[in-house]
């Protein structure tokens, strides 16, 4: 059986002129678009709080009743999260399905989650969201079946119809296959800082560009295109942590970690579900902020990706910004500034100069000196030769002199053969 075409009607408070309210509502028709929902209709209310009961004006509720007639529209989306009881007396009031921004960026995670990992955080978010709305998503279940908010990959209607009990019995049986996950990631984390490899992690708006980033990275530095992570110009294109080994020509190399968007408003339930994924944010030694320099908004899309990044406890991290799509923008690129650095991935201008700006920051441990190791010490010669940099080398009479540019760690370690 077919799913009906579900057309909306969007509604948005504006409580007390918040300056980023078009672009929030402007946001919010993508999001609807993303999950295939047509967009008929919106309606706006500005007000100095929203209304407890149902969250717009009773005056309003008529007007949208009388959208939802002429537009032959079969759901209504807020711009916010409703609760429990607001979902319930808007679906009495205007005799259809009522959804939330919550719900429809859920969906639209659900849809995009390729591995075990982000279908368990996606599902246990969807659930939790769920709990206390068991009763009002039951009135719309019954209303109309299919579309946004009731199909979610292994936590749809089934997972409705299971009361509280057994829906946190649910939730605490994945939480229990997250735990693994994550303890197996963990010690991945562990291993990587055994081995002393830097990590700079992506960060950045939905559909900044940061998995092009990668990928242009990972082209300059001639690794195979199966190398490469997925790429598209949607929301929420990778909600999956790759990790990419980019390995210099002076045997220097760092971990480069491209991790989910970040979106206003963001569901609590995802920040938390997916807060062991963003925790190789928090453990990273740079991180690249990556922007959509081609928004007009893109200073408050910055402003939300910074706000979100202190709700996960990144703090205290070294940042470059990375301005991508410049080349949209009537200006000379790549150009350099400090920590910020203007260019085009897709086009593969500046990718070299970010990883000029990455080395500088990472690498400054690094040490230049002359060590004379003796001859019985040759793998000392051989540690050298594959984790630094040998700049000149000659045989003495009482071992090898090398001119060497190493860790401050196995400066420390060797001290005793340096020389000068």
């Amino acid at each position: 059986m077919m799913e009906e075409q579900q057309r909306a009607i969007l509604v948005g408070v504006n409580i007390n002129n918040e300056p980023n309210f078009d672009y929030s509502m402007k946001e919010l028709v993508n999001l609807a678009e993303a999950c295939d929902v047509e967009v008929v209709g919106e309606i706006i209310q500005n007000l100095p709080r929203v209304h407890a009961g149902l969250y717009i004006g009773t005056g309003k509720v008529e007007e949208v009743a009388d959208a939802v007639k002429d537009n032959d529209a079969n759901v209504v989306i807020f711009n916010d999260e409703l609760s429990p009881s607001q979902i319930r007396n808007l679906e009495e009031e205007l005799a259809c399905k009522v959804i939330d921004r919550t719900i429809l960026i859920l969906h639209i995670f659900a849809e995009r989650a390729k591995t075990k990992e982000a279908q368990l955080q996606v599902e246990v978010a969807h659930l939790q969201y769920m709990m206390p709305r068991l009763i009002g998503l039951r009135a719309s279940l019954g209303r109309q079946s299919g579309g946004v908010g009731t199909k979610n990959k292994g936590a749809g209607e089934k997972q409705i119809e299971l009361d509280r009990r057994r829906i946190e019995e649910k939730v605490s049986m994945l939480n229990k296959e997250l735990e693994e996950l994550v303890a197996h990631r963990k010690t991945q984390r562990k291993q990587r800082k055994k081995n002393e490899v830097p990590v700079v992690s992506l960060v950045g708006y939905t559909n900044a560009g940061k998995s092009t980033v990668m990928n242009a990275m990972l082209d300059v530095h001639n690794l195979s295109e199966d190398k490469h992570v997925f790429e598209k110009d949607m929301l929420f294109a990778t909600l999956e942590t790759s990790v990419r080994d980019i390995a210099m020509d002076d045997n220097k190399s760092f971990l480069l970690t491209d991790t989910v968007g970040f979106v206003s408003k963001l569901p609590h339930h995802l920040v938390k579900a997916f807060r062991s994924t963003l925790e190789e944010v928090a453990e990273s030694d740079l991180l690249i902020h990556v922007v959509d320099y081609s928004n007009p908004n893109y200073e408050h899309l910055m402003d939300v990706t910074n706000e979100t990044l202190k709700k996960i406890g990144v703090k205290d991290i070294p940042v470059i910004y990375a301005y991508n799509k410049s080349d949209l923008m009537d200006m000379n690129i790549p150009t350099i500034q400090n920590d910020r650095i203007y260019l085009s991935a897709k086009e593969q201008i500046g990718i070299s100069e970010l990883v000029q700006l990455i080395r500088r920051e990472v690498f400054k441990d690094y040490i230049m000196c002359e060590m004379l190791i003796p001859y019985d010490q040759g793998q000392i010669v051989s540690h050298f030769s594959t984790h630094a940099k040998i700049h000149a080398t000659e045989y003495e009479e009482n071992g090898t002199k090398i001119k060497v540019e190493c860790k401050m760690s196995d400066f420390k370690k060797y001290e005793r053969y340096v020389v000068k």
